[in-house]
C-alpha cells in the first residue's frame, strides 16, 4: 500500500460523516481461496482511521461476498451503500479499486453522480478523488471504463480458448448417464453393465412404441428403474436408481451424445431481460435449434445408437407434439378413434380433431380450426365408426402380401423384449446382492467393541438383505423366460394363425394404440369431405 498523507480534499464535513468500506469478491471460491485479497480490502478500515475518520464512523459493508459485480441486481450491500450516499450520510466511499464497486459503467457512473451531488469522496489504494472536481471526475470515469473493459477482455480470452477446444471436440463437460470419461479424457461407455443395459432399453422400447410416455409406462409396469450418475459434490459419480419420469426419458432421447456425436452450443444464455421479467445476473437459458448448433462432430465417441437413428427419433418426437399452433399427428392413444391424428378436412385442409359420442365408444371427427382461430363456423362434422371400418378394411387388404414378414418381425420383437427385461432384472438382483455382501463385509470388519459404528453398519446390512429378499420374491412371481419366449413348434402355430391378419386385428388382446401405430406406418393421412368418397393417402 502506498505511503499515506492527509489529502487536502478531505474536509471536516467529510470526517463528520461515515466512511463506508466496500468489500467484495466475485465467487465463493475466491472468498474461500483468495484470503489475501479479502485481507487487503478489510485493511482499508485502517487507512480510513489514518485519514482522520474515528473508528465509530467507519462502517464495513461486506454483504456482497461471493457475488459478481457485473450488475447491481442481487447486491444488497451495494444498494445499501448507494442509499447511504444518496441520503448524505457518507463522507467517503473506500474500495480497493473501481472493479470492486462495479463492473458495469452504468452502475459506476450512477454512484459517481450521486457522490457528486452529496459531496462524497471516493478513495482507493492510489488516491483520494472528489467527484465535484472536473479532473477527478474525468479520472473516475476512465477508471470505471477500464474496469468494464478489463472484464470484457478477460471474458473474450476465456471464451476464445473455450471455443477453440470445443471446435476440436476437446472441451470437457458432464457426459450423460451411460457415458463416462476414461483416464485419458475420452468419452466411453459406462463400465457398469446394468447402467448400459438400462439406457439401451430406453432406445429399444422407444423404437417399438414411438412414444416417450409409452417407455415410461413400460418401465413402471415392469418395476424397473433408470440410473442417474451424479456429478460434482461429495457424491460425485454416485449412482441413483429411480423410476424414470417423462422428462427424464425425453432428455435421453433428445441427447445427441448417445448417438456418438459431440455437440457444443445446445443452449444459449440471454442476459437481457424482456419486459415484465425480473432481472437476473446470469441470464436465462434457452434451447438452440439443432441446425443452429455451432459445433457438431458426429462419430466423436461410441454411441448407443447411430446418428441416422437419432435423427429418426427426433422426427418421431416432433411428430408426437400436439401444440395448438402446429400440425402434428400426435402419439397413438387408447381412444376408440382409429384415425386419431390422421384425418384432414377435405374443405380447408386442416387436421381434424376427435370428439366422442354416447359413452365414448363412438368417435366423431370435427374440423373446428376456423372456429377456434377466427370464431367462424365449423367446417364439417362426421360420425367416425363407419369411416374407421372402411379405412381398416383398406388397410388389411393392402397388408395381405406382407403378412408373413410382419408376423416374423413381431415374434422376433416379442422374444427380444422378453430377453432384455429378463436381463435387466438379473442385473438389478446382482447389484442388490453385491451391495448386501459389501454391507456384510463392512460390518464384519468393524471392531466388535465399537458398538457405536457396529449398530449403524448392522442396520445397513439388514436393509440390504431386506431389499435382496424383496427382489427375489418379485422375481419368483414373474413368469419364467421360457414361458415368454416362443419355441419352434409354437412359432409355427402362430405363423399359421398370423396368415389370418383380420382375426388378429380384431382380437381383444390387440390394443387400440397398437392398431393406430400400424396404421401410421402405412397411411400418411385420410382426407374427409361430406358427400364424397373417403380418400386415403398412402406413403
Amino acid at each position: 500500500m502506498t505511503t499515506l498523507t492527509i489529502s487536502p480534499k478531505i474536509r471536516p464535513d467529510h470526517l463528520d460523516r461515515l466512511a463506508l468500506i466496500y468489500v467484495r469478491q466475485s465467487t465463493p471460491l475466491q472468498v474461500r481461496e483468495h484470503t489475501g485479497s479479502a485481507a487487503r480490502q478489510y485493511d482499508l478500515a485502517g487507512r480510513a482511521r489514518d485519514l482522520g475518520w474515528p473508528t465509530e464512523r467507519i462502517q464495513v459493508i461486506d454483504q456482497d461476498q461471493g457475488r459478481s459485480g457485473a450488475s447491481s441486481a442481487g447486491r444488497d450491500g451495494f444498494q445499501h451503500l448507494v442509499a447511504q450516499v444518496g441520503l448524505g450520510r457518507a463522507g467517503a466511499v473506500l474500495s480497493l479499486e473501481a472493479s470492486r464497486l462495479a463492473r458495469s459503467c452504468s452502475d459506476w457512473y450512477r454512484l459517481i453522480e450521486i457522490c457528486a451531488l452529496t459531496n462524497t469522496l471516493v478513495i482507493d489504494e492510489d488516491g483520494v478523488y472528489d467527484p465535484t472536481v472536473y479532473s477527478d471526475r474525468l479520472l473516475l470515469g476512465f477508471l470505471g471504463t477500464m474496469s468494464e473493459a478489463e472484464l470484457h477482455w478477460l471474458r473474450c480470452r476465456l471464451l476464445g480458448g473455450k471455443l477453440e477446444k470445443a471446435r476440436e471436440g476437446r472441451l470437457r463437460f458432464r457426459p450423460p448417464t451411460g457415458l463416462v470419461h476414461d483416464a485419458e479424457g475420452r468419452i466411453v461407455f459406462d463400465p457398469d453393465e446394468q447402467v448400459r443395459h438400462a439406457v439401451g432399453l430406453v432406445f429399444d422400447l422407444f423404437e417399438q412404441s414411438t412414444s416417450a410416455l409409452a417407455v415410461v409406462r413400460h418401465f413402471a409396469a415392469n418395476h424397473l428403474s433408470c440410473p442417474t450418475r451424479l456429478w460434482g459434490g461429495a457424491r460425485h459419480a454416485h449412482l441413483v436408481w429411480e423410476p424414470p419420469s417423462h422428462n427424464r426419458v425425453l432428455a435421453i432421447l433428445h441427447n445427441p451424445a448417445y448417438a456418438g456425436a459431440y455437440v457444443y452450443g445446445r443452449t444459449k444464455t440471454r442476459s437481457q431481460s424482456l419486459p415484465g421479467e425480473e432481472p437476473r445476473i446470469k441470464g436465462r437459458t434457452r434451447w438452440v435449434r439443432p441446425e443452429d448448433w455451432p459445433f457438431l462432430i458426429p462419430g466423436h465417441h461410441p454411441g448407443y445408437i447411430t446418428w441416422e437413428r437419432h435423427l429418426q427419433n427426433q422426427r418421431k418426437l416432433d411428430e408426437n407434439r400436439t401444440a395448438r399452433t402446429e400440425d402434428r399427428r400426435g402419439a397413438p392413444r387408447e381412444g376408440a378413434a382409429l384415425l386419431q391424428g390422421l384425418v384432414r378436412c377435405g374443405r380447408c385442409g386442416h387436421r381434424m380433431t376427435v370428439r366422442y359420442l354416447k359413452d365414448g365408444s363412438v368417435p366423431s371427427y370435427e374440423c373446428r380450426s376456423i372456429h377456434t382461430r377466427y370464431a367462424g363456423p365449423t367446417c364439417q362434422t362426421m360420425r367416425g365408426d363407419e369411416i374407421d371400418a372402411a379405412v381398416a378394411g383398406a388397410f388389411l387388404e393392402a397388408m395381405q402380401p406382407a403378412q408373413l414378414e410382419v408376423s416374423m418381425t413381431a415374434l422376433d420383437q416379442i422374444a427380444g423384449r422378453a430377453r432384455r427385461l429378463e436381463r435387466q432384472w438379473q442385473l438389478t438382483l446382482e447389484r442388490a446382492r453385491y451391495e448386501s455382501e459389501l454391507a456384510r463385509r463392512r460390518f464384519l470388519a468393524v471392531d466388535p467393541e465399537n458398538r457405536l459404528v457396529g449398530r449403524t453398519l448392522e442396520r445397513d446390512w439388514n436393509e440390504r438383505l431386506a431389499e435382496v429378499e424383496r427382489l427375489e420374491r418379485d422375481a419368483a412371481l414373474r413368469p419364467a423366460l421360457s414361458a415368454r419366449l416362443v419355441d419352434p413348434k409354437e412359432r409355427k402355430r402362430i405363423l399359421a394363425l398370423a396368415q389370418d391378419l383380420p382375426r388378429i386385428w380384431r382380437a381383444t388382446t390387440t390394443s387400440q394404440a397398437d392398431r393406430k401405430q400400424l396404421l401410421g406406418y402405412l397411411i400418411k393421412d385420410v382426407t374427409l369431405c361430406r358427400g364424397e368418397e373417403v380418400g386415403t393417402a398412402l406413403e
